[in-house]
């Protein structure tokens, strides 16, 4: 399954400013997947509050399923991996050098 396509709303892109600070929010927001890793990992609980008005839970666990590897913290993992009912959680994804 692919997660939808985020709106470019003012509400997340204000979300997006503050958990992807690195890059501009469209770019961070055009990857559903990778934005809710880190907004799992650095969001706060009113930028989860806001997002959740425009994602379900079954993205997040879409985004766990699918998430990039080097976003996610170890807590951040468990933490959201129980949240998910994925208990014991799986090994976080990791980075494959060639």
């Amino acid at each position: 399954m692919t997660l939808p396509a985020l709106p470019l709303n003012p509400d997340l892109l204000a979300v997006a400013r503050h958990v992807v600070w690195f890059e501009p929010p469209e770019i961070a927001l055009a990857d559903a997947a990778r934005f809710l890793a880190y907004l799992m990992t650095y969001g706060t609980a009113e930028d989860l509050a806001v997002t959740r008005k425009y994602v379900g839970e079954a993205s997040f666990k879409e985004a766990l399923e699918t998430a990039p590897p080097g976003i996610f913290d170890e807590r951040s993992w468990a933490y959201w991996n129980l949240l998910a009912d994925r208990y014991p959680p799986p090994e976080m994804p990791k980075r494959v050098l060639r």
